[in-house]
């Protein structure tokens, strides 16, 4: 389930903080009392065991299982804004980069570094045209063999993993593996 890691750090955070505060007030009301055999010392002993013992490992792993789930909420809401650029794309067949900043709600540099991290995982196929800004989906086993740029039809070069680079034109075509 998502996002339970905060969840289950916030409750063993409070645990720790609640099990330390009882205490504190059981102290308190027993060194209060008339007939009381707590003493000052006794009372910070059993604070101290408490704290040591209940509250500080439990708030620890709680902060540790809050940060790490938040981290994690991070990495899953990039996923899905990966998962939705594919979505539009994949659907859509070709689509401008203005409209894929627009409605991913986020810049160009990100978008593009989402676009190149689909090819490297061989999730995407197609190309760009950077100059009109289009992002195509397509088939590239043909642009694989041919090595012909879809766009203006000149002879491409390998520019990295998955990636060939028309000299031509600057379209990138996204080949998966």
């Amino acid at each position: 389930m998502r996002g339970s890691g905060k969840i289950v750090g916030l409750i063993l955070i409070f645990f720790g903080l609640a099990a330390f505060g009882i205490t504190a007030v059981w102290a308190l009301a027993e060194m209060a009392s008339a007939n009381s055999a707590l003493t000052a010392g006794g009372a910070a002993l059993a604070l101290a065991l408490v704290f040591f013992l209940v509250t500080a490992p439990t708030a620890g792993v709680g902060a540790y299982l809050l940060v790490k789930g938040r981290h994690e909420s991070a990495q899953l809401a990039e996923v899905d804004k990966q998962r939705q650029l594919l979505n539009i794309v994949l659907s859509r067949g070709q689509v401008n980069m203005s409209d894929l900043v627009l409605e991913l709600g986020s810049s160009t540099d990100q978008v593009k570094a989402w676009i190149y991290d689909l090819v490297g995982k061989g999730l995407f196929s197609g190309y760009i045209n950077w100059n009109d800004g289009i992002l195509y989906s397509r088939q590239a086993g043909s642009i694989r063999e041919t090595k012909k740029c879809p766009n203006c039809g000149g002879q491409m070069q390998f520019g990295g993993k998955g990636v060939i680079t028309c000299p031509y034109c600057g379209t990138d075509v996204f080949l998966a593996t």
